[in-house]
Order: structure tokens, then C-alpha cells, then sequence
């Protein structure tokens, strides 16, 4: 039994929790951007934890989605050749039954929402598994992974406004381009392997100028903080503490990034799961204030 907890827990990635923090952090954004603090923090913290077992159920359920769709892609990759499936621990049957079994878990969770955030959470569903695909025919695979890991930062707005702005929608466009950067940064881990077997991505369409690449896309999603800042009427306290993140991207992120150095890249990538609660802080400063 230990062994098949072992398996399922590197099937999912349990054992590396940054992918669904990744997931989480614009959930939250959303969320607070959304919600009156004049009333009571309850339903805050229990949308919170809503959207937190979700990203946890559905990020477990589309690593085991992906594993499945380049399983064979993975047994040719260094660093992921000895995933479950690609090293045959797990069939592929049993492992769709787990994904099965976590996104029916997670349709539970969703059923605590309003009507409209949950005809727009199963509007997403397609976008969640066809990413896995993406690498084989185009250079933008990030882009698309973007789109899709920043949804919930629409469905947090609906949750609570229960319909859309241009708000959440700002935020959301600049978000995706936040994805965009760090998924190139963690593309480099992998590049020399990609090249050969022919997978595409951002990391290899720019390589000859990765930083400047990777810039523009935070630049891009400060930007969109910015203007969320401005349109949401934050106090001037907020725009000041906004140097940390504008710090945080572009110097240690990116002027400091070596894409040569898998591990530099790698801990660059991580790094973000700081710059998701700093924002979040962030964000909870222009609300409060």
C-alpha cells in the first residue's frame, strides 16, 4: 500500500506543490479583488479553501493527463524519464481512473459555487486537457498553459460578483503573460532534450534572446497590476509596495537568470510562489486601505 501512496503521490505531483500554488495565487487575486471586506472574512476564507482544493484536485488530475499524453515523449527527457507511467509503475488505465476519480472530487467542490462559476469552470475543462498537445504543434504551448492556469482568476470574480468585468479581465491578460515568463524560464531545464526529439516552446523559439522575451512579458503583467490598481481606486500605498514584484521579475528573475543552469532556472521558477503571496499582500493593502 505504502509503494501504490508513493506512486500516486509522484503522479500528481503532491511531493511538489509550487504547480498548484501557481494555479491557486490568481484564484486568490481574484477573489480578494472581488470581495467586500466590510462584511465578514468567513465566506473570504471559505471561497479561499474552496479554490485551493480545487487547484490542488485539478492540477493532480491534469499531471496525471499530461504523464499519459507524452508518456512517451518523457521516457526520452532527463529529468523525466522515470515519471510512473513513462517507467511503467502505473498503467495508463489505472491512472485515468485516478484523474477520473480527482476531477469527480473536484466537480463536488465546484457545486459550492454560484450557477454562472460553475457553467464557466466546465467551459475551461477542454482548455485544462488539450494543453499537453500543445508542445507538438506549436512554439506557444506557455502561452496556451497561461490562458488556462489563469482562469480562476475570472471564475474567483464571478464566484463573488456573479458576472464578469473588465476588471478581472485586465488582470487576467496580464496574469497569462505572467505564466508565459516563468513557464519559458522553466522550459530551459529541459531544451537540449526538446531539441532532439522535436517538442516545441517559447524556450526554444527565443533562445537567442530569452531576456528580453521574458521581460516584456512581466512588463506586460505589471502593467495589468497597475491598471487594476488604477480602475479599483487603491490608495497610493498600494502603487509604492508594487516596486517589490517589479523588482522581484525583472532583476532577480530575469537579469539575474542563467538559462544555461538548469537549477538556476528551476529555483527562478519556484521563486514565483513568493511573488504570488506578494502580490496577494499586495492586493490586500489597495483593498484594505
Amino acid at each position: 500500500m505504502s509503494e501504490k501512496v508513493k506512486i500516486f503521490i509522484e503522479l500528481t505531483r503532491l511531493n511538489k506543490p509550487i504547480g498548484f500554488m501557481l494555479l491557486f495565487w490568481p484564484c486568490i487575486w481574484g477573489l480578494t479583488i472581488a470581495y467586500d471586506f466590510s462584511s465578514s472574512w468567513k465566506n473570504y476564507f471559505f471561497y479561499a479553501l474552496l479554490f485551493l482544493s480545487g487547484s490542488i484536485l485539478m492540477r493532480s488530475a491534469g499531471c496525471i493527463v499530461n504523464d499519459i499524453s507524452d508518456r512517451n515523449i518523457d521516457k526520452l527527457v532527463e529529468r523525466t524519464k522515470n515519471r510512473p507511467i513513462a517507467s511503467e509503475k502505473i498503467s495508463v488505465f489505472n491512472a485515468a481512473i485516478y484523474a477520473a476519480i480527482l476531477c469527480l472530487i473536484a466537480f463536488l467542490v465546484l457545486i459550492n459555487f454560484n450557477k454562472f462559476t460553475i457553467y464557466m469552470a466546465l467551459l475551461s475543462m477542454p482548455l485544462a486537457f488539450t494543453y499537453p498537445l500543445m508542445k507538438r504543434f506549436t512554439y506557444w504551448p506557455q502561452l496556451f498553459l497561461g490562458i488556462t492556469f489563469n482562469y480562476g482568476l475570472v471564475l474567483a470574480w464571478i464566484s463573488i460578483q456573479n458576472e464578469v468585468s473588465i476588471i478581472p479581465i485586465i488582470f487576467y491578460l496580464g496574469a497569462t503573460f505572467w505564466t508565459l515568463g516563468y513557464d519559458t524560464i522553466y522550459g530551459y531545464q529541459d531544451i537540449n532534450d526538446d531539441e532532439i526529439i522535436g517538442v516545441k516552446s517559447t524556450s526554444i523559439k527565443f533562445k537567442k534572446n530569452p531576456k528580453k522575451f521574458i521581460s516584456l512579458c512581466y512588463l506586460i503583467f505589471l502593467t495589468s497590476l497597475i491598471f487594476t490598481g488604477l480602475i479599483m481606486n487603491f490608495d497610493y500605498i498600494y502603487f509604492i509596495f508594487l516596486i517589490i514584484p517589479f523588482l522581484h521579475l525583472l532583476y532577480f528573475q530575469t537579469y539575474k537568470l542563467k538559462t544555461e543552469i538548469g537549477m538556476d532556472c528551476l529555483s527562478k521558477f519556484k521563486s514565483n510562489n513568493i511573488l504570488g503571496l506578494i502580490i496577494l499582500l499586495n492586493l490586500l493593502i489597495g483593498k484594505l486601505n
